[in-house]
């Protein structure tokens, strides 16, 4: 029963999301912006959400203020889309698209801070709550694409307004559980930042952003280059959806026989896959059996990534090191995939910007995997010398 209320805030939530975060390149180019600009403003959000995220989550762990930050942040949100849906021009859009990043960063790590408290030593079982994300994002997708045939993308805007105003009435009575904290946050934050294993995360969600960032920036032009429709867009989102939720399902026992270094590589192995398959494609239909791949390689990364971003923060900064590892990837990663997806695709195409991530994300699973069994080899090495000695 106490996990209700937490599996409604996050169906709500990204039913809103599904609504309108994958059609907003869409939305640009509809308002006649240009590649480049609209490779500005996709990677201009998560840019400041690399700042907001963290920014608004270590307040309100600073504060215990968590459910007013959470609420502030909401309603910032809903004003700032309208203010999407009624600008005209770049400048107009810019000034949108800012308040709108500064507002959308810390939602996730609170909720997810508040889910994981109120599960307390249950919270292995977070991918369980956390599938109804999915399963409202999914029916959101499916339900949109025959609206969007028929009336247009305005009702992108009209299905956002409706879920995220009732996600806000679900998220003011989400319970928030709030540790004490044992030193001051300053100290407490020093003590998260100083930890490699950490550290190590955020590189790792760095690059799984860039990838998740060109893919949700530009997948749905690149379908569009393909002659694909709309209807195929919308059902690719159902599709990533529906990939994802047995794997939310089953990442409590595979976070308990795996362990998250296992199931970090394997999520970068399904991402490597997944962009090797786009670039090599023709065929536009191609893209719903390849969004399988979405399942593993995100509900996989992100179950993985909050267990530990959890395990490592201090008493009282779970908000902070949750905001952290999504200002990392949904922040800086998606801010780069963003940027810089718009100028390659233009100068390389699609299938040469995918490939590239491909090999970028095997260097990181190397990387990653050399780092994580490094102290293994140096305590190897220390008593084969010890034995010598």
């Amino acid at each position: 029963m106490k996990t209700i209320l937490p599996k409604t805030v996050y169906f709500l939530y990204y039913a809103a999301l599904a609504c309108l975060v994958p059609f907003m390149s869409l939305y640009y180019q509809q308002k006649g912006l240009s590649g480049g600009q609209i490779g500005v403003l996709a990677g201009l959000i998560p840019l400041i959400t690399l700042a907001s995220s963290p920014f608004w989550s270590g307040i309100a762990d600073a504060t215990h203020r968590h459910r007013a930050v959470l609420l502030l942040t909401i309603a910032g949100l809903v004003g700032s889309v309208f203010g999407l849906l009624l600008a005209d021009g770049f400048v107009g859009l810019l000034l949108a698209v800012i308040a709108y990043a500064f507002f959308v960063g810390p939602i996730v790590p609170i909720i997810d801070n508040a889910v994981l408290n109120i599960l307390g030593e249950g919270r292995s079982d977070y991918g369980r709550v956390r599938l109804w994300g999915s399963v409202g994002w999914g029916l959101a997708a499916l339900f949109l694409g025959p609206l969007l045939e028929r009336g247009g993308l305005a009702w992108s805007f009209y299905g956002f307004f409706l879920f995220m105003s009732l996600n806000f009435i679900a998220s003011a009575r989400l319970p928030m559980i709030i540790s004490g904290v044992r030193q001051t946050y300053s100290t407490s934050l020093g003590i998260l930042l100083g930890k490699s294993r950490f550290l190590l995360l955020l590189f790792v969600a760095l690059v799984f952003g860039i990838n998740l960032g060109v893919l949700l920036s530009f997948l749905f032009l690149y379908v569009d280059e393909l002659g694909g429709s709309r209807t195929i867009m919308a059902l690719s989102l159902t599709v990533t959806t529906l990939s994802e939720i047995p794997f939310w399902f089953l990442s409590a026992v595979m976070l308990r026989r795996l362990g998250v270094t296992k199931m970090i590589v394997i999520s970068l192995a399904a991402t490597a896959l997944r962009m090797f398959a786009l670039a090599a494609i023709q065929d536009p239909w191609l893209i719903l059996p390849i969004s399988l791949l979405h399942g593993p390689m995100f509900a996989i990364m992100w179950a993985a990534g909050v267990a530990e971003a959890d395990a490592s923060a201090p008493a009282g900064l779970g908000a902070t090191a949750q905001g952290l590892f999504s200002a990392a990837s949904l922040g800086l990663g998606a801010a780069l995939g963003g940027f810089l997806g718009g100028p390659t695709y233009e100068a390389l195409g699609f299938p040469a910007l995918f490939n590239i991530l491909g090999w970028l994300t095997i260097a990181t699973i190397l990387i990653f995997v050399g780092f994580r069994a490094l102290p293994r080899w140096t305590a190897r090495a220390e008593i084969v010398k010890t034995r010598a000695d």
